[in-house]
């Protein structure tokens, strides 16, 4: 495989996709090997066919806000590769939304879901609308002018969304009522829905859930536990509330937050209260920083910086992409940090993942680290099938059996002859296996 080669076509027919070209050098550069050793993929252009989606669907979307004005977006649909499974991916509103994100993270769906253990493709939508600072009403019609758009493209044995940034259950409730209107069946075709209508059992809080289990594994492979060691977060989303929670369940300490005007460092510990106090502010639209100082005065508020300038023993990022830069893993490392684990997608930039890898700190990519999430989806999808629901207890069990799977797998390929776990490779190695096993069982398509 010339790497160098597939890459120079790639950027000649999709110029200015960084996004998307950087999740793809990432996952040929630890495939290289393993792809070299069986000359059937090479053949039958394996790679050529995987680093391309099946389809992309783009469309417009209409729809009148609150004071009767027309506004226009635009909306996607990436439909990845169905080679295990219908595609299942979520759905992402915000204005930063763009084809090269949402292919980046259909392509990472891919392999993350070939890790699951569950019968899933890799998909991913949005629009660059953005529900920050509009009225539900407004949410609503924005929702279902999408879904008008995209509804024959879905189904439970096609396509499944779910939600992202910017699309939590109210969105996805809007999205599903009105798929579920259009198409006159109760298939179940969204997850994360509510809990009333379908919904699974801790699946807003299974991302982080499922990335603290990972986490949890990656320390007993090194004889250590998580009990009493201090925690940096990102964000304070779903992902990153899930973390927050579930860290604390397990003896850790979270000692920062953040947004994107810069981050809360809490010496004595983000838990209890403050977690449902920051969730108050957070679904009420203010800013969580002022009230949160005031409430808690030892804590800090660090305007225009990252929490990564923290010493601590543990970092995870849960905000966004490449929320991680070199430097910032030059100041993890020089302060003596254990272990990396991105909870979001793709969270450490290529230079990051370098120094960790070089100076053999524990690093994990978000494709096995925040599969928790889809896997719940993936059960959301096996209970919509079955027509029942499962307690909280049987869903956090069978998200333990499929964290455990995936760094199962990830430990199988990615141990190095010195002992060292290149979680990163062993994540890619173990994902395109999956997919490219399947593709090649199936035929030229």
């Amino acid at each position: 495989m010339d790497i160098n080669k597939i890459l120079s076509s790639l950027e000649a027919k999709h110029p200015g996709e960084k996004e998307y070209l950087q999740a793809v050098r990432e996952v040929l550069l630890c495939v290289e090997d393993v792809y070299n050793e069986h000359p059937e993929f090479e053949k039958a252009k394996i790679i050529e066919r995987m680093v391309e989606p099946d389809r992309i669907i783009t469309f417009r979307v209409t729809w009148v806000d609150d004071n009767g004005e027309v506004q226009t977006n635009l909306g996607y649909r990436v439909q990845f590769n169905k080679a295990i499974g219908p595609y299942k991916g979520g759905i992402r509103f915000h204005a930063s939304v763009n084809l090269s994100i949402l292919k980046f993270l259909g392509f990472e769906q891919t392999f993350k879901n070939a890790l699951t253990t569950l019968p899933m493709g890799g998909a991913k939508g949005g629009s660059d609308f953005s529900p920050r600072g509009k009225s539900d009403a407004e949410i609503m019609r924005f929702c279902q002018a999408f879904i008008l758009e995209l509804w024959k493209n879905l189904g439970p044995d096609r396509d499944v969304p779910a939600g992202d940034i910017g699309v939590g259950a109210r969105e996805v409730g809007y999205m599903y009522g009105m798929y579920k209107k259009l198409v006159d069946e109760c298939t179940g075709t969204f997850t994360g829905k509510g809990l009333d209508f379908g919904g699974s059992r801790i699946r807003p809080e299974a991302t982080g859930f499922g990335a603290l289990y990972f986490v949890e594994n990656m320390l007993k492979m090194q004889n250590d536990s998580i009990k009493g060691k201090t925690v940096a977060i990102s964000g304070f989303g779903n992902v990153a509330w899930g973390a927050a929670l579930k860290a604390n369940e397990l003896g850790a300490k979270v000692v920062t937050i953040s947004g994107p005007d810069g981050y809360i460092y809490d010496p004595d510990g983000v838990s209890g209260d403050k977690i449902q106090t920051m969730l108050d502010l957070r679904a009420s639209g203010e800013d969580i920083v002022e009230p949160y100082i005031e409430q808690w005065p030892n804590a800090k508020f660090f305007p225009g910086k990252k929490p990564w300038e923290q010493k601590v023993d543990i970092a995870l990022p849960c905000a966004t992409q490449n929320e991680l830069d070199g430097d910032d893993a030059k100041q993890l490392i020089a302060n003596g940090v254990k272990m990396v684990a991105e909870v979001s997608n793709m969270g450490c930039t290529p230079e990051a993942i370098d120094a960790f890898i070089e100076s053999k700190t524990i690093y994990a990519p978000g494709k096995a680290v925040n599969a928790g999430g889809v896997a719940t989806s993936g059960l959301e999808m096996s209970q919509n099938a079955m027509h029942l629901q499962w307690s909280a207890e049987e869903v956090d069990e069978k998200l333990h059996y499929i964290m455990n799977s995936i760094h199962d797998q990830c430990v199988t390929y990615g141990t190095e002859p010195s002992g060292y776990i290149n979680y990163m490779k062993g994540a890619n190695i173990a994902g395109f296996m999956k997919v490219a096993r399947a593709m090649m069982e199936q035929g030229v398509l």
